[in-house]
């Protein structure tokens, strides 16, 4: 245990929420955006993720676990909808409908069932109906993968913990810009909001 580790425990931080019965999937904006060269929004590790998000998928129908996936949208490049997030980052523009960037790979493709939640804000559940579809299919815990950690996978987490489910971030289906906020907050989420696991846990739980 590191200095910083122990610092935080013995200060009574991460402590372990546990796993719940009934896990859900929840894969917060795994687009074309975070994935494709050239893109505002490019995140180097964004690949190895999508291959992590993608077995974490599997298991989940393997489990006959509910799955939803969101995706940010705005009716233009104005982005009106979210005035002052799209001021704070004007790379939100590539979300604009129309946009290629904004869709999800082949890989994630939605199944009958599925949720997918088109969302203006970080937070998976801000002005959304997630909540209310986790609740109506007796979801306690909630499997978080996607991008980026430091923005809208750790906006999901918090808000996920605030409705009164079990996040669980997979370390392995999350990526961000760059090594430091990534790691940064995978370690704040771990203390304080949510239990960070890896790839081997999470499959195991989902199936």
């Amino acid at each position: 245990m590191s200095g910083l580790d122990a610092d935080y425990a013995g200060a009574g931080f991460a402590r372990r929420l546990g796993w719940g019965e009934r896990p859900a999937l929840l894969l917060v904006d795994p687009v074309l955006a975070y994935l494709s060269p050239g893109s505002p929004l490019f995140c180097a590790t964004a690949a190895a993720a999508l291959t992590a998000m993608t077995s974490l998928l599997g298991a989940a129908r393997a489990g006959g676990r509910p799955v939803a996936f969101t995706a940010v949208g705005f009716a233009d490049e104005t982005c009106a909808e979210a005035p002052l997030f799209a001021t704070k980052v004007p790379g939100l523009r590539v979300f604009a409908d129309g946009s290629p960037l904004a869709a999800l790979p082949p890989e994630l493709a939605p199944a009958p069932g599925d949720l997918v939640v088109r969302k203006h804000h970080a937070s998976a559940f801000a002005g959304t109906a997630l909540a209310a579809w986790l609740t109506a299919r007796r979801a306690d815990t909630v499997v978080v993968g996607g991008y980026s950690t430091s923005g809208c996978v750790r906006a999901s987490a918090v808000d996920a913990l605030q409705h009164g489910f079990r996040p669980m971030v997979v370390r392995e289906a999350c990526a961000d810009r760059a090594p430091g906020p990534h790691e940064a907050n995978l370690f704040d989420l771990d203390a304080k909001y949510a239990d960070v696991v890896d790839m081997s846990e999470a499959l195991r739980r989902l199936e």
